[in-house]
Parts: structure tokens; sequence; C-alpha cells
């Protein structure tokens, strides 16, 4: 039976460790991250790193922790034009695509698809020095990712976004058995749009995330996993604390 473990490290930032051995860091914002007592000198093993888009609470230490640890990088062309300027080649460390690609990293099926958000790059990540005003500079677009393990198991990871009605052919397309969804109603869905959400996609298992009084974005969970119990019966609510994981199991069968 295929596994995975999914460990929610604070915010919106995720350790996805399949049975068949991987080790992915999603959108890993460790350091200054007031949701994790993490911090990237923890960071030990990583074969692949994920960032959705250029904001310091996604793209956060990615570059370092592929520095430190060897792993890959995979983000959109522009993150990645980042990435090469932290040290991490273009094309070999650091692999580009956009939504509608899908690249292969170290075992791990990437496919980047749409999403509703600001378009922007923290300013101390911008290519060359942050400008004196601080503006934000545009990242080339923000992605969702569906993650395909060799093992069968898809996990889609919406990013920021706001609610979009082709979240429903993102589940046709790929059918993921995990969805992480943002529930913290300010800079991305709320509650009640995540809920709606979920009965898009109707994964087996739906792990909120990018909300809580630390971040100043409350969320009320309990009332999430009501809506989410009514809208799409068959999805599980899993409510984890940083630190804490979820292990799925998905069936299989064998014609011999």
């Amino acid at each position: 039976m295929a596994t995975i473990r999914i460990t929610l490290l604070g915010h919106a930032s995720f350790r996805l460790e399949p049975d068949t051995g991987e080790v992915v860091y999603f959108d890993p914002w460790l350091n200054n991250n007031p949701t994790t007592e993490l911090s990237v000198s923890d960071i030990a093993h990583a074969d692949v790193v994920i960032a959705t888009h250029g904001h310091d609470d996604h793209i956060g230490d990615s570059f370092e922790i592929c520095k430190r640890t060897g792993a890959v990088f995979a983000g959109n062309y522009e993150l990645c034009l980042t990435a090469e300027k932290n040290g991490l080649a273009l094309g070999e460390r650091a692999q580009p695509m956009n939504p509608g690609g899908t690249i292969e990293v170290n075992g791990v099926r990437i496919t980047a698809t749409q999403a509703f958000h600001s378009l922007s790059m923290s300013p101390n990540q911008a290519l060359g020095d942050a400008p004196e005003d601080q503006y934000f500079r545009p990242d080339g677009g923000v992605c969702g990712i569906v993650m395909q393990f060799s093992n069968g198991i898809s996990v889609y990871d919406t990013a920021d976004t706001a609610l979009f009605s082709d979240m429903q052919l993102i589940s046709q397309m790929y059918g993921p058995q995990v969805a992480i969804l943002p529930v913290g109603g300010l800079y991305t869905m709320g509650v009640r749009e995540a809920a709606r959400a979920a009965s898009l996609i109707r994964p087996d298992v739906v792990i909120p995330c990018h909300y809580g009084d630390a971040v100043g974005q409350p969320a009320d969970i309990d009332a999430f996993s009501d809506m989410v119990g009514f809208l799409s019966p068959n999805t599980n609510v899993a409510k984890l604390s940083p630190g804490q994981s979820v292990t799925y199991a998905s069936a299989s069968f064998e014609v011999t």
C-alpha cells in the first residue's frame, strides 16, 4: 500500500515524504517564521525544493536549503533566474516551468497550474540590489502545484489563490488524493471559499494552511470541516499544528 507523510512546518510550508524515499520541501519559510521553531540549519536532507511564488512567506529559504542539501529547486522561470543569481545553475540546480508545464525532478513529477494571487517578488529576493523604496517587482506568476509520486499518490497544493472553478478541471486532469488549501481569508481564500474548492477537487484528504493569529489571519477550522463535510462528504479534513504530520495511504490492487 502506497503512503506519503506530509508535515506542516508552519504557515504554508510543508515537507512531503513518500514511501519511495524522496524528501520534498514545499514553500519552505523557516527563518523568522513566527509559526515554526525550525530554521534552515535544522535541514539535513532534501531532494526537491518547490516554491510557488516570490513572496517571502513562500520562496522563504528555498535557495539556502538547496545550497545546504544539494537539492534541486523547482519554480516558475523568473524564480529560477533568481535562484541562478543565488548560485543554483539554471537548467541544472534550478528547473523552470510555468503554468501548464510539467517537469520531473529526482523522481517527482511536478506540474504547475494556474492560481490567482498578486504577482510580485519580495524586495530582498529580487534580481540585483533591493531598491531604496522597496517596491515589489514582478515574479512572473503564481503557480499551484500538482506533485505526482512514483507510488501513484498525487498531491495538489493550490498555493495562495482565490477560488476558481477550474480547480475541478485540475482535479479531473491529475486526480489528487490530497489537497492543501489556504484558508486565511485575507490574502487568499477563506474557509467558505476553500470548502467550495474542496468540493470541486474532491480529494480524500484536505489540509488547511496559511491561517492563524500569528500571521493575522484567524480561521475557524471547525466551521471549515463542517462545510467540507456538507459539500464533499467523502473528503476528510486534516487539521495540523506546526510540526504535526498526516500519513496518507492509498488503496491498490493487482491483476495477475
